[in-house]
């Protein structure tokens, strides 16, 4: 089989796919990205450069749409190449967000396109507008609406899409979900599970060991989208109550998602200016590489997630996955996977003594967690791991490229996901 994944910043969400699929002999797997380092045994990467930027003069609202027109374009010069080289696909596999997979079809028109639809934005009941001082202005909602574009092309090109939660999935017009399925990228179980070491090193080389009173907390950037303004102000009263309690952040101090602070140029300095916090015990360790981050999740006694109504991180699944007792913020992507009191804890997003008053029950009953810890394990396992998922991509993959136009996996994955059975 032919496959040629297209993502700009190789691997994202194909790195156990493409390894996989690339490490089978009888394959030919081609990546489409950016200049990137990353290599993959048995996988041939083709990059592309930009050439060309957005105008500042365009208007605001279609910045982004000219955006993913120049990443289509770049990638429609390339695969007219391949094309004209005798390289067809049986199937093209694209996260197309960034606009990379906009052309796709019209070079290939009958591969079959598979798309990762990762998120449809809306102005009112996901992310925008969720925090109460969210000023609605009618600039702000119209542009949302056109943010869309790229979104709306991708859903009419695409054969079949992938989600991989149902809220996500859900964000989609209902007009297009005859054609997706819900599927989780995987979370490497196996990898967490040697994530073994008891004990780690602070900047200020204090030592922690798993068995301490330890709570962490983990995200791409610390900002308001994934609950940093909550989570700090919880730490006030959490360390007044515990005089034992040490913190661990992981994170850098960047804007994934949402507006830049005002007045500060972090989250991180904005918060440390309003609560007051004894930072001999208040651990902030920036950007982690992959292994020392497993480090964080095996020595923390609770475990904070919280997030608007946006992306579910990979990281809540990667800490229920490594037994974490994982309090998180009741929010529609997060419900999805965690019942309260069941495989986690839930609490308000907004309600930082609540998140306080929660943290320090666990961190003082430790024993009375274990089943939700092996809960949580479970729950991963049975809907989330590689080795459930990875076998459900590869036969989606499949089905598609023999030219089936509803595959027969769509209803083993409604199944696997379905809301009565979750969590």
């Amino acid at each position: 089989m032919k496959i040629l994944f297209i993502h700009p910043n190789m691997p994202g969400q194909y790195k156990h796919l493409a390894r996989v699929l690339g490490a089978r002999k009888e394959n030919t797997v081609l990546f489409l990205t950016k200049e990137k380092k990353v290599q993959i045994p048995g996988v041939q990467k083709i990059e592309y450069r930009m050439s060309r930027q957005s105008q500042p003069e365009i208007h605001r609202y279609i910045i982004g749409f000219e955006k993913a027109i120049h990443h289509g374009q770049e990638t429609w010069r390339v695969l007219k190449k391949l094309k004209d080289q005798g390289f067809t696909p049986d199937i093209v596999c694209a996260h197309p967000g960034w606009g990379d997979a906009l052309f796709a079809k019209d070079i290939y028109p009958k591969s079959p396109l598979l798309s990762l639809l990762e998120f449809y934005y809306h102005a009112f009941g996901a992310d925008s507008h969720f925090f109460p001082d969210d000023e609605v202005k009618a600039d702000e909602v119209c542009r949302i609406r056109v943010k869309n574009a790229t979104n709306l092309l991708n859903l009419e090109a695409c054969d079949w899409g992938i989600c991989p939660t149902r809220f996500q999935l859900k964000q989609n017009p209902k007009e297009f979900h005859h054609k997706i399925s819900q599927l989780h990228e995987g979370i490497d179980c196996q990898a967490i599970a040697s994530g073994s070491h008891d004990e780690m090193m602070m900047p200020n080389k204090k030592r922690l060991k798993k068995g301490m009173s330890i709570v962490t907390y983990v995200t791409r950037n610390m900002e308001p989208h994934r609950g940093f303004f909550t989570f700090m102000r919880s730490l006030e009263p959490l360390l007044k109550m515990n005089p034992d309690v040490e913190v661990v952040i992981v994170g850098s101090d960047g804007v994934s998602y949402g507006r830049s602070p005002e007045n500060f140029k972090t989250y991180k300095e904005q918060m440390l200016s309003e609560v007051k916090l004894d930072l001999k015990r208040v651990h902030f360790l920036g950007h982690l590489p992959y292994e020392q981050y497993l480090q964080v999740l095996n020595i923390s006694a609770a475990h904070i997630y919280l997030t608007v109504p946006f992306v579910l991180s990979w990281s809540m699944l990667e800490a229920m996955a490594a037994k974490c007792i994982v309090i998180a913020s009741d929010t529609e992507p997060v419900c999805e996977v965690i019942k309260d009191g069941s495989n986690g804890l839930l609490v308000d997003f907004f309600d930082a003594q609540a998140l306080a008053d929660k943290v320090q029950h666990v961190l003082t009953h430790q024993e009375d967690y274990d089943s939700l810890r092996l809960k949580a394990h479970q729950t991963i396992q049975e809907k989330y791991s590689l080795e459930k998922v990875l076998p459900y991509h590869i036969k989606l993959i499949e089905e598609l490229a023999e030219g089936q136009k509803r595959p027969s996996v769509a209803q083993e994955l409604a199944a696997l996901y379905d809301e009565g059975n979750n969590g």
